[in-house]
């Protein structure tokens, strides 16, 4: 960071940027204001969406979560499954139909994060997925949900066995049925696949919801991080001993 701070703003240090977490803050301001990339729009996804309007209590959510041939930007599980595709302006539309066709095929709700200077565009997507918009004011930006999404009920077997863990689809059959079937290594997939797709689809989700949730997460946690770190810390998963470290790290003076 001292690269950085040598090169671009030596010049702030001792004024209104005293520590590392002030250059932090700083940087993260400007960012707002003049260049609104991915990382704004993830960490204000999580401060304004999942922790003060969806909750982070009994709740897993994850960064980059790899779903078909796509990767969804954010996903959450609580009672149901959403997943949130972030396109910026800086941003092409031109894969988000299999985007959305892959999500749609196992998450039960599915939604585009854009800026509100392109929302039209997005507007004229598939009427299924909801539509989250940043919204600009003069100091501040915040989110709004213009349109919510209509919940999927189907689930795709195909898709889900290509997204869990052997563990977690292996769980799903013997909750389902009460035990594993006689299999080897080599079998193992295609039988658990041909299992899970007798499971009436309610039934599924229910079980895909638990499975996931299982997974080591902090997400309880993030509100206790400060504001301008939290997608940096959900992407990394951090829990409250290494924030602990990483906190009285950047709270020392700056020192070049």
């Amino acid at each position: 960071m001292n690269v950085k701070i040598e090169r671009y703003d030596q010049s702030k240090v001792g004024k209104n940027i005293n520590t590392y977490y002030d250059y932090i803050r700083y940087t993260y301001n400007a960012l707002k204001n003049s260049y609104k990339n991915e990382y704004v729009f993830k960490n204000t996804l999580i401060n304004e969406i999942i922790i003060d309007h969806y909750g982070v209590k009994d709740t897993v959510a994850i960064n980059e979560f790899r779903v078909g041939n796509s990767i969804a930007d954010i996903v959450l599980f609580n009672g149901t499954s959403k997943a949130f595709e972030i396109k910026t302006m800086l941003d092409s539309n031109k894969r988000l139909a299999g985007q959305l066709t892959d999500y749609t095929n196992i998450f039960k709700e599915c939604y585009i994060v854009t800026h509100e200077s392109v929302v039209e565009k997005y507007l004229k997507e598939d009427s299924h997925v909801g539509v989250i918009v940043l919204v600009e004011r003069a100091n501040s930006i915040r989110m709004e949900e213009i349109r919510h999404a209509k919940e999927n009920s189907n689930i795709d077997v195909n898709t889900l066995m290509r997204t869990i863990r052997t563990v977690e689809y292996k769980n799903i059959v013997s909750q389902y049925y009460g035990k594993l079937p006689e299999m080897n290594s080599f079998n193992m997939f295609e039988k658990c696949k041909e299992l899970i797709n007798e499971i009436p689809s309610d039934v599924l989700n229910k079980l895909f919801i638990n499975e996931l949730k299982k997974r080591k997460s902090n997400t309880e946690i993030i509100p206790t991080f400060d504001k301008e770190l939290r997608q940096l810390c959900l992407s990394m998963n951090i829990n409250a001993t290494a924030y602990q470290m990483l906190n009285c790290k950047l709270s020392k003076p700056i020192k070049l």
